[in-house]
């Protein structure tokens, strides 16, 4: 069974992509999303984040909103905003961010290899998010989001497509963050052939982001395939949208958290609370507190920073045998967020809030500032090797582990 095969993919006109590509959905909020789009018609983002086209009034889960999706998408096609290749193709996409570059394979997945963890997971889902995306895939009747994945690098596989990225792209633009994206499409037989044998070599995969829309997709597989009495497994509801980089090539940033009041702590007593764990030292500014290895932190509370540095003693105390209980996300969970903050589950508490590492270590300051939050936390970036190392394990990491950029534009 091929876990990837190449695809009849739906895609911008050539001299629309720089207007038409955006941001993923869950990226921007919904009046962000408002404006990233305003006085552009064509931005993706009437399609993958539909809210921004009906009343603020309506609720961003309604069914109109779903359905102004769908109308998007078909006026998109109807007016060439978007065409259909007319044969079987994979496609590669480059992306330039400063001295970091990566190249990923633009494929569909196999949903029967998702369910038998050939493409292996490592965070639980929220069901209400899960849920949105079901409905988006369903009623649009199109996976406009791809899954975000990775393996151990292959140099068969990065010769094969150096190769092929010699040839003249299809897309070549320059985003509004200053990153760049190249796109290739690869649909002669010979090299087909050559990346399906390649690839049909890998053993396993693995989604580094984009848990919500793979579960999702297998939902409305589960929903097509029960109402369908021919389903004989070829459906293209039997595929999800995927885009896959080898590990060795992607760029993780730290994901940091926010925790909106102090469980009725005085900043001063949290201070010296977390000194139970830590060493924690007063620093000047956000760059001297910004973490520069594992289990060192950066917290910021009452208009000051502080770097904390996981004690020894605690950590030898730690499970060494379970990865989850090492990474640093866990160990600021299970000591300063729970113990003294009680955010039990921080899946489901209101009173926590994540930011990713790209917006710097000024977003968690601002936030704490204007009263938005009353203390952040910045830690060092999760590995790609934990990540794959927790996912051969059938285990799980904590929601918002690892936060990867650049981000892939929608709507390529």
């Amino acid at each position: 069974m091929s876990i990837l095969k190449p695809f009849k993919g739906l895609r911008s006109a050539p001299n629309l992509v720089e207007k038409v590509a955006s941001p993923p959905y869950d990226v921007l909020n919904r009046s962000e999303a408002l404006i990233h789009a305003e006085n552009n018609p064509i931005s993706f983002l009437h399609i993958n984040k539909p809210e921004i086209d009906v009343d603020t009034s309506v609720d961003s889960h309604d069914k109109s909103v779903y359905m102004k999706g769908r109308e998007n998408l078909e006026r998109f096609i109807a007016e060439g905003i978007m065409q259909r290749d007319e044969r079987e193709t994979f496609y590669l996409y480059k992306q330039l961010m400063g001295s970091h570059e990566q190249i990923g394979l633009v494929a569909v997945a196999s949903l029967e290899a998702y369910e038998k963890n050939l493409i292996k997971k490592h965070e639980h889902t929220r069901p209400e998010k899960e849920q949105d995306r079901v409905n988006h895939i369903d009623i649009l009747n199109a996976q406009v989001g791809p899954v975000f994945l990775t393996y151990r690098a292959e140099d068969s596989i990065n010769e094969l497509i150096d190769k092929l990225t010699r040839n003249e792209p299809i897309y070549d633009f320059v985003a509004q963050d200053n990153t760049q994206h190249i796109f290739w499409l690869v649909n002669d037989d010979s090299s087909i052939l050559k990346l399906q044998q390649a690839l049909d070599q890998v053993e396993c995969f693995y989604v580094a982001d984009g848990h919500h829309r793979s579960a999702a997709a297998a939902k409305v597989q589960r929903l097509r395939q029960g109402t369908n009495p021919l389903h004989n497994g070829e459906e293209s509801y039997n595929y999800f949208l995927v885009v896959v980089f080898p590990d060795n090539q992607l760029k993780v940033l730290d994901y940091n958290r926010l925790v909106k009041d102090l469980n009725g702590l005085t900043s001063k007593a949290l201070i010296t609370a977390v000194g139970r764990w830590f060493n924690v030292i007063h620093i000047a500014c956000a760059s001297e507190a910004k973490p520069k290895k594992a289990r060192e932190f950066g917290m910021y509370i009452g208009g000051e920073w502080y770097k904390c540095e996981l004690k020894k003693s605690y950590f030898d105390q730690l499970n060494h045998d379970d990865p989850v209980a090492l990474l640093d996300v866990s160990i600021l969970q299970n000591t300063v967020l729970k113990q003294l903050l009680g955010v039990d589950n921080p899946r489901k508490s209101s009173r926590i809030d994540f930011v990713g590492g790209i917006r710097g270590l000024e977003e968690l300051q601002k936030r704490v500032d204007d009263n938005t939050a009353e203390v952040a936390f910045a830690l060092f970036p999760t590995t790609v090797a934990s990540l794959m190392e927790i996912a051969d394990a059938s285990d799980v990491m904590p929601p918002k582990s690892t936060w990867f950029e650049p981000k892939l534009k929608s709507g390529l």
